[in-house]
């Protein structure tokens, strides 16, 4: 395996993911043991009474997207595999397609949450931190890659934009909490706006890369993640002004004219 060194300019946030995809067992969605089918339908196994039969049913469909798409018929086809009827189904996703991707999102939300707790992300830089994490989700996905791929085919569809944006809102502000974020400003907002053009066009890269290392997908984002410290730098030196936004016409001449500058030719 290659050294963080080996890899070049590339973050060693992505090297530490990784290097630790290479010496890992594939990554599985965690579900319940091939359930048999129950006798009567399942009534609260756990948590909400339904989180077992979740699982399980998500598990199938992993593996009916890639040629069944997420489609209402994929779903309770899943259930039927995972050995649940359909009140069980209903009441596991009772918004069928749109439930199940939630669900999956979430899960892989919280896989995520859960690596940046690794001892080595606390000493990367923000930059580095913000790398590490996007890398842990690809990575996590990867094992489903191509259920992925019809997820986002899915939510491309003009009537999932707003669970699309929701989705992809969520993964930039679990993204920011792990990085300690606890901004309640304009600043909450920009930051998870921002990240979340950074993951969405990443998984986009991410999708139309298929080599193995997927030196492509690594460079678009450590691009990415310098467009956003630049991005950071202006907003810095704008806070440096010191004028009020309210005042547009203030906030344009002092950008053009710095104190101690003149306007006069």
């Amino acid at each position: 395996m290659q050294t963080p060194e080996a890899l070049g300019p590339i973050p060693k946030a992505l090297a530490i993911v990784y290097n630790h995809r290479a010496h890992r067992k594939p990554v599985k969605m965690p579900h319940t043991q091939s359930p048999k089918k129950p006798e009567t339908p399942l009534q609260s196994p756990d948590g909400d009474g339904f989180e077992a039969a979740r699982q399980a049913i998500l598990a199938e469909i992993l593996s009916r997207a890639p040629f069944d798409g997420w489609t209402d018929g994929a779903l309770s086809a899943a259930a039927r595999d995972a050995g649940f009827d359909r009140s069980v189904q209903k009441a596991a996703f009772p918004e069928g397609v749109r439930s199940a991707l939630k669900f999956w999102s979430a899960m892989t939300d919280q896989e995520m949450s859960e690596r940046m707790r690794a001892p080595e992300f606390s000493g990367l830089k923000i930059r580095e931190k913000v790398a590490f994490a996007v890398s842990a989700r690809l990575d996590i996905l990867r094992s489903h890659k191509e259920a992925a791929r019809r997820a986002a085919a899915t939510l491309a569809l003009p009537h999932y934009a707003p669970l699309a944006a929701n989705l992809s809102w969520s993964t930039a502000d679990t993204i920011w909490r792990g990085l300690g974020d606890k901004s309640t400003d304009f600043n909450y907002y920009s930051k998870r706006g921002i990240l979340t053009g950074v993951w969405t066009c990443t998984f986009a890269r991410w999708l139309a890369d298929d080599s193995e290392e997927e030196n492509a997908t690594r460079a678009f984002l450590d691009a990415r993640i310098e467009n956003v410290m630049q991005i950071e730098k202006a907003k810095a030196k704008i806070r440096g002004l010191n004028i009020d936004p309210k005042k547009p016409i203030e906030w344009l001449a002092r950008m053009r004219y710095p104190a101690g500058g003149s306007s006069s030719s």
